[in-house]
């Protein structure tokens, strides 16, 4: 049972109009646009369609059209989503505002989850008698009803006015059936083939090689595909998502235009980074000699303030004796 469905599966590749047509034959609804189903209560009834009675289907409301009326239908799908064990996460936010692309794909995705839920056949299930429980459920049953009775009678004028055509003609075609085996035929042998075979056997080859091309380019795409989400993820983890390595891969991951110059501003805001850093790790070593020469100041001026302070507390004994200590030793200063 597929919950969780890649984006590059076959199932994201169904057109809108298939879309629409499943939806409208399951459903017995006469949408013509996808964004018609945004309010939720379609998604809730293809759900009962594959899973009878598992959707309280007196919750849902067909007549929503505002945004709090289609979040309620939306919990409503979410419920039996959890009852279900499906892990599909629903976009309430960009659902409910009618864009086609979002619609479009949640649809993809519905349909191919009920597809692949016994094999996407429904039993004995009656959309119309299911929908007379919701609020405003009648009202779309009443709406599709003429465009489907409409759509059945609308062969009946085709068919009696072809018959009567036919009728008409009966006699001249008689006639021409006559003239034509009258006309000779072209010889088998004189005449130009239609197909001949060396041209239909080039033909296959060239598709045969169209195919293999194509499925090579699909592998292709999808390999690098992957590995631009790895990366993508990695960028996303909360270690490395502030560095500006990250924030330059970022940018140019998420480069809406094809343009070279994404590469080159990525490689300037590095440049710009180093840069500014150099200067910074300058004076940061000037910072990192400060303090040295600093402390080798304040050893001076200590031993400076400690001499002082041992002259200024010497005794008049100590100095007189420090003096002749000076005279004996035969001073310049001393005088006679």
């Amino acid at each position: 049972m597929a919950t969780n469905i890649g984006m590059m599966d076959s199932a994201y590749f169904v057109g809108r109009s298939d879309i629409l047509a499943w939806i409208n034959s399951t459903l017995h609804l006469s949408l013509s646009k996808v964004e018609e189903a945004c309010s939720g209560a379609v998604q809730c009834q293809l759900m009962d369609a594959v899973h009878p009675g598992m959707v309280p289907m007196h919750k849902v409301n067909f007549d929503a059209k505002n945004e709090y009326e289609m979040i309620q239908n939306y919990k409503v799908l979410q419920d039996v989503f959890n009852k279900l064990k499906i892990t599909k996460h629903i976009e309430v936010n960009k659902l409910v505002k009618g864009r086609p692309l979002d619609n479009l794909e949640f649809m993809q995705w519905m349909k191919r989850y009920c597809d692949s839920v016994n094999g996407g056949g429904l039993h004995n299930y009656n959309p119309l008698e299911r929908r007379e429980a919701c609020k405003g459920g009648k009202d779309a049953s009443k709406k599709s009803a003429p465009l489907q009775s409409s759509a059945k009678c609308a062969g009946a004028p085709i068919k009696t006015q072809a018959s009567h055509n036919a009728r008409r003609t009966d006699a001249p075609s008689v006639n021409t059936t006559n003239q034509s085996s009258k006309a000779p035929r072209p010889s088998s042998s004189g005449g130009p083939s239609v197909c001949p075979e060396a041209v239909r056997t080039t033909y296959e080859q060239q598709i045969t090689e169209l195919k293999l091309s194509v499925d090579s380019l699909e592998k292709e795409r999808d390999f690098y595909f992957a590995k631009l989400r790895d990366i993508e993820i990695l960028c996303q983890s909360r270690e490395v998502e502030d560095l500006l390595v990250v924030e330059t891969i970022k940018r140019i991951l998420y480069a809406v235009d094809d343009d070279a110059s994404v590469v080159t501003e990525a490689q300037a805001m590095i440049s710009q980074h180093q840069l500014q850093a150099e200067p910074l790790s300058s004076i940061a070593e000037e910072e990192e000699d400060l303090p040295s020469t600093g402390n080798q100041k304040r050893k001076n001026i200590i031993n400076l303030e400690v001499d002082v302070a041992a002259s200024i507390t010497l005794s008049p004994r100590q100095r007189i004796s420090d003096a002749s200590d000076v005279h004996c030793n035969g001073s310049p200063l001393m005088t006679y």
